[in-house]
């Protein structure tokens, strides 16, 4: 079974980006993307309300590193570390299978640039050369085109699409499941 220890928390690095450990000064940013529409149209999760769930949110996401059972960066630009501008992360790890499931996202003002395909292929380096993955699985909204470019930009493949296997808000929706496996 794989053996993971996210302490010290592992500070990465990519030509224009810095993922941080996310920290409780980052509550409001974290509030500004998950109450965003924009970027959470293709997360099936409820927007925020306000800054006390951001507050939670940070709590789980430090739980979750401090069991070893997923990681999550605050995304920064390097000339603004301070400022995060997205989250990226491997939400959920399976250590007896050896597999992850990343997930990311940005404030809007920042799609476009890039910074997605920078994200996932330092994440991509780190899952399969420190961490020991085996294989890496992302589950997105079959809408979103955006992320599918980049996760076929970065090597993915379509390993399924499942019809309304996701109950959210009332609605049954859709799901892509792209995975990328070790060389």
């Amino acid at each position: 079974m794989l053996a993971i220890n996210f302490s010290p928390f592992p500070v990465l690095q990519t030509e224009r980006l810095l993922l941080r450990e996310i920290n409780v000064s980052d509550a409001a940013q974290i509030f500004k993307l998950r109450s965003n529409p924009v970027s959470m149209q293709y997360l099936s999760r409820p927007v925020m309300k306000n800054e006390e769930e951001a507050q939670l949110l940070i709590t789980r996401i430090k739980g979750d590193i401090s069991s070893n059972t997923g990681i999550t960066w605050a995304i920064a630009l390097k000339e603004q570390p301070e400022t995060l501008i997205g989250t990226f992360g491997f939400w959920r790890i399976e250590k007896e299978n050896y597999r992850a499931e990343i997930g990311y996202m940005f404030l809007p003002e920042y799609f476009g640039k890039g910074y997605a395909k920078e994200v996932i292929f330092c994440g991509i380096d780190f899952a399969f050369h420190t961490l020991n993955i085996h294989s890496i699985e992302a589950n997105i909204h079959p809408a979103n085109k955006a992320s599918e470019a980049v996760l076929l930009k970065a090597g993915f493949v379509q390993e399924g699409y499942f019809k309304e296997n996701f109950f959210f808000n009332g609605s049954f929706l859709d799901s892509v499941i792209f995975s990328l496996v070790k060389k």
